[in-house]
This record gives structure tokens, C-alpha cells and sequence, in this order.
């Protein structure tokens, strides 16, 4: 049986490991249509209180493509508070398709996981729109969930992806248009991917490379990134030593 000084001790090496926690995108959700020229709404439900600063001076890409290869697009905001409830507005630029093919990316640099909305439409300034070039994600067996690659009509006015910083983002990728599931994807693909349920979720994954979130080139080509993440040193450090622990001191 555990003393009283070894479970105090284990749960002194634990604390740091329960306070992480996340942002959670609700707007846009599935379905939402935002025409170009309009206000683009972002809310969030912000990270717990007791967590510390990790989802402060948070930034939101927009972004396209795949549940495996995210493209960044721009980034339409920084310096964020994630830590507590939010919201933020811009105007939605212009973009080639008008489709369901678009999503937001959330990260900091002290969080652990990136999470993501749902994709959604930018429309034309007069609504119209046209449908996703893929009915499925890629692969065999893909899941039927709409994507598409857009880009900015202009280029030039894309604004770098922020720099992570030393904790990586998370690895649950945004759902389709119609609906709130999530899908997991991994850096490379080791596994089947998992389906969580809800329209913006995160998870921790051990990836076999750590993912980067580049900006759009001078040429207006933009760099495909991962959506994979892993757990911080810190973390594995304090896993490792909760062991280590258990098995000395049983």
C-alpha cells in the first residue's frame, strides 16, 4: 500500500498533466455560409480558468484542404486571450472556390493541441457557390466528408502562420460542412483513423514527426501542414516520473 508521503508525491507530479485543457470553436458550425465581403464571425468557449496561460495570445488561421494535409491559407487573427470565452470578427476575404471547403485553426504557443471548427462556406459577395471538389477524404475507405483546396484571390495578402513555439499542436481535424463528426489524422498514416463525435473535439496522438504550420509562399502557393500533434516534453516527463514512482516505491 502506498504511504502517505508516495501518494502525496505522486499527486504533486500529476497536478501540472490535469491542468491542460482547450479551446473549444462553436461558430462557425456546420452548414454556415459567410459571404465575401461580409462579416466573418469566430466564437470560442475558452480554455479552463485553473489551467494557467497556455491558450493566451492565441491565433486563428484560416485554412483548407484534407483532414490529412491542412493548408494554411492566412491568418486572420493574433494575440487572442483563449483562456477565456471569445469571439472575433473580420471581413471574409475573397477566395477561389466559393465552397465548403474552409475552416479555422486554433493554436498557441504554451497549448499542447490545436483544435478546429467545422468547415464552412465562403460564398460570393451575391451568395453563390459551387460544391466541393471531393465527396470523400482521401484513401480507401475515405470519409464521406466534403473538402476542397481554396486560396486567396489575392495572394499577396495572405499573413504568415504564427510560430508554434515549443509545445506542437493537437491531431483532431475538422469535419465536413454537414456534419459535427471530427476525424483524427495522424502525420503519417500507422493507424485507421478514429471518429470522434461533436463538431469541434481534440485529442492527444504520439506522431512520428512533429507537425509545422508554414505560411503561404510569395507565389501564393500554401504549405500543406499535418493535423497530427503529440504530448509536450513536460508531459511525457511528468508521465515518466508518475511511473517510475509506482513501480519503485509499490
Amino acid at each position: 500500500m502506498f504511504s502517505r508521503n508516495v501518494f502525496t508525491a505522486l499527486l504533486a507530479l500529476s497536478a501540472p498533466l490535469s491542468a491542460f485543457a482547450d479551446v473549444t470553436p462553436s461558430e462557425p458550425g456546420p452548414g454556415d455560409v459567410f459571404n465575401v465581403g461580409q462579416p466573418c464571425n469566430i466564437v470560442w468557449t475558452g480554455d479552463r480558468p485553473d489551467s494557467g496561460v497556455s491558450w493566451k495570445n492565441m491565433a486563428i488561421e484560416l485554412m483548407t484542404g484534407d483532414n490529412f494535409n491542412m493548408v494554411h491559407i492566412t491568418t486572420v487573427a493574433t494575440g487572442q486571450d483563449g483562456s477565456v470565452d471569445g469571439k472575433f470578427s473580420y471581413t471574409c476575404p475573397e477566395v477561389t472556390p466559393n465552397s465548403a471547403i474552409y475552416f479555422y485553426q486554433f493554436t498557441a504557443p504554451g497549448a499542447i493541441n490545436a483544435t478546429w471548427t467545422t468547415r464552412f462556406t465562403l460564398a460570393s459577395a451575391t451568395g453563390a457557390t459551387t460544391p466541393p471538389a471531393n465527396a470523400n477524404q482521401p484513401g480507401a475507405g475515405g470519409a464521406a466528408i466534403p473538402w476542397g483546396v481554396g486560396a486567396l484571390v489575392d495572394p499577396s495578402k495572405a499573413v504568415a502562420a504564427p510560430i508554434r513555439g515549443a509545445a506542437p499542436a493537437g491531431s483532431v481535424t475538422p469535419s465536413g460542412s454537414g456534419s459535427a463528426n471530427a476525424t483524427v489524422a495522424p502525420s503519417t498514416p500507422v493507424a485507421a483513423p478514429t471518429t470522434l463525435i461533436g463538431s469541434s473535439t481534440k485529442l492527444l496522438t504520439t506522431p512520428s514527426s512533429t507537425p509545422k504550420s508554414t505560411a503561404a509562399t510569395s507565389s501564393g502557393a500554401a504549405t500543406p501542414t499535418s493535423g497530427a500533434g503529440m504530448l509536450s516534453v513536460d508531459a511525457r516527463i511528468g508521465l515518466g516520473a508518475v511511473a517510475f514512482l509506482a513501480a519503485v516505491l509499490l
